[in-house]
């Protein structure tokens, strides 16, 4: 009974409200001027002395930017009915969005870009994108160690032995970057258990766990972090741009990320070319 009561308090409306508001640093008479709600009433919120309607969750929600799918969380725990879908990409209603996101994947061609989940589980990819695993990564290696669920998980395959990791020649340094990206994602953003069971798993990898406690996070010279691959005699660096859809009100909008690769260096425009007019002529040719 102790437990369930534990659990209950910790699930509770006031619990999450304040979990939030720590995350943002926000004190409550911070939240309370920009809610422009008393904090008096933000401290019976939190204590569960008071409680609140669902235009109060949805205020207090979007002050904390607090992502749709924590929101629904909320309005749950408050006794409200989520009020934000999660429709799936191929969903006829999706069809608009869809064909944005695949003029975006075409127009950057020949160069990788990748749509991924809040998981890293990759839900399209253009040509390049193709092109660049294959390159590093048999196929058939592909699907045998990392596709699980009808997805692709592109962190495992970054981290894992038998996957990119032994073709980044800066692995260390892309990986404490990829390592604090999770960090914040399933700590901070509280991404799901799902976040939180990957992280377990990239950090039970070899020699992971000793990167990131100690990596050195001092000051760079460079003004990116690239990925720089290279195996045999094709070597590529790239950075990386990430988009995102603009006022989303689906949980799966909101959490799509579209992941655009360009070359970092004028050797790698040039070696990412004669690649691809060796293996395909045709598609090698630059828009």
């Amino acid at each position: 009974m102790q437990q369930q009561q534990i659990e209950h308090r910790q699930n509770s409306f006031g619990m999450l409200l304040k979990q939030w508001r720590d995350r943002r640093s926000f004190s409550q008479l911070d939240l309370a001027l920009i809610s422009q709600v008393s904090q008096r009433h933000i401290s019976f919120l939190e204590s569960g002395r008071a409680k609140p309607s669902q235009e109060m969750v949805l205020q207090l929600a979007t002050v904390l930017e607090i992502p749709l799918r924590q929101q629904n969380l909320m309005l749950s725990a408050a006794g409200f009915t989520p009020m934000h879908s999660e429709t799936d990409l191929s969903a006829p209603e999706m069809s608009p969005v869809r064909k944005a996101i695949d003029l975006m994947l075409q127009q950057h061609e020949p160069y990788p870009a990748f749509v991924v989940d809040r998981y890293w589980n990759l839900i399209l990819t253009n040509n390049g994108a193709t092109l660049l695993l294959d390159a590093f990564i048999d196929r058939d290696k592909i699907h045998a160690l990392f596709y699980t669920d009808g997805k692709i998980n592109l962190m495992r395959m970054l981290f894992h032995p038998q996957g990119l990791r032994p073709f980044v020649v800066n692995w260390e340094s892309f990986i404490d970057h990829l390592l604090q990206r999770l960090h914040r994602e399933t700590l901070v953003e509280r991404a799901g258990d799902n976040s939180t069971r990957l992280l377990d798993e990239l950090m039970s990898y070899p020699d992971v766990s000793n990167i990131w406690q100690t990596a050195n996070r001092t000051a760079h010279n460079t003004l990116l972090l690239n990925i720089h691959l290279q195996r045999d005699n094709l070597e590529l660096k790239f950075f990386t741009t990430i988009a995102t859809l603009g006022t989303p009100y689906d949980i799966t909008l909101q959490e799509l990320r579209i992941e655009c690769q360009f070359p970092a260096d004028a050797a790698t425009e040039r070696n990412w070319q004669n690649y691809l007019n060796l293996i395909s002529p045709s598609f090698g040719k630059a828009r």
